[in-house]
């Protein structure tokens, strides 16, 4: 029995990590969920860029290539384009002995201000995650996997029933063995779970997987949950979109999108 990570990854090295079994998506033992490598992306462009201090993370997509492995993995970032105001930052990641990566990330980031700006209403808040108990993940053909590593609390809908839903989720394990989760991680390894929440087929007999993920943020969120309060919709010709509001225990604090490709099972 191999060593046990405590944690979604453990650090080997030089912008290289080992992801555990913590990662493991509902649909292939040997694939990542999304949301994990989503939140590592995030975590490298935050340290590895050399980014400057009074700038920070706006909007990032990820293109999601081809299943994330669950195995070694390294993570290449650079910058595109550095401005006054604004700069923008790429990050791949590439399995131990791929020939090119199996997902991708162009994040903008944005200079913050150095005087607080006028107050704005940021929109209708959910009900806290204090108000309901914990909602069990639909049924997984594993025992360890991200269904086990989070923490969910729905106060609309569930994993099991179709339509919109309002989900809490919160960590039960550090992004990295070792090191504190922080905001962003929290927020990027949820947000990429809007179309489950809001699920609108059987998941018997259709897929719908999203190929990318948009994350907008227009506050960094604070405390350990994250809420993430999805509606999904499905075009006859199999295209989707599950749209996501996302918050923390104060208020929104920004949105999620993704597309989708949706078939019958085959």
């Amino acid at each position: 029995m191999g060593e046990v990570i405590e944690g979604f990854y453990e650090r080997v090295g030089d912008g290289r990590y080992r992801a555990s079994e913590f990662t493991r998506g509902p649909w292939d033992a040997r694939a990542q969920h999304a949301g994990p490598p989503a939140a590592l992306l995030g975590r490298e462009i935050e340290e590895r860029t050399g980014a400057r201090e009074d700038m920070r993370l706006a909007r990032v997509t990820y293109e999601i290539l081809r299943p994330v492995p669950i195995g070694p993995l390294r993570v290449v970032t650079e910058v595109v384009r550095a401005g006054r105001g604004t700069e923008l930052v790429a990050a791949e990641l590439v399995p131990e002995g791929a020939d090119g990566p199996v997902m991708t990330a162009r994040a903008l980031r944005v200079r913050v201000a150095g005087e607080p700006g006028p107050a704005v209403a940021e929109g209708p808040r959910v009900a806290p995650p204090g108000e309901v108990g914990e909602t069990p993940f639909f049924g997984v053909p594993w025992d360890v996997g991200y269904h086990t590593a989070m923490e969910s609390r729905f106060t609309e809908g569930a994993w099991t029933r179709l339509g919109p839903g309002t989900c809490w989720m919160r960590m039960r394990v550090p992004l990295v063995a070792g090191d504190e989760p922080r905001p962003l991680d929290r927020v990027l390894v949820a947000a990429d779970s809007g179309n489950g929440i809001s699920n609108t087929l059987d998941f018997e007999r259709w897929v719908f997987v999203n190929p990318d993920l948009t994350v907008h943020l227009h506050r960094y969120p604070v405390g350990e949950w994250v809420c993430v309060s999805a509606r999904t919709s499905v075009d006859p010709a199999g295209i989707g979109l599950a749209d996501s509001s996302l918050h923390d225990e104060k208020g929104p604090i920004g949105r999620g999108a993704q597309s989708l490709f949706v078939t019958p099972r085959g």
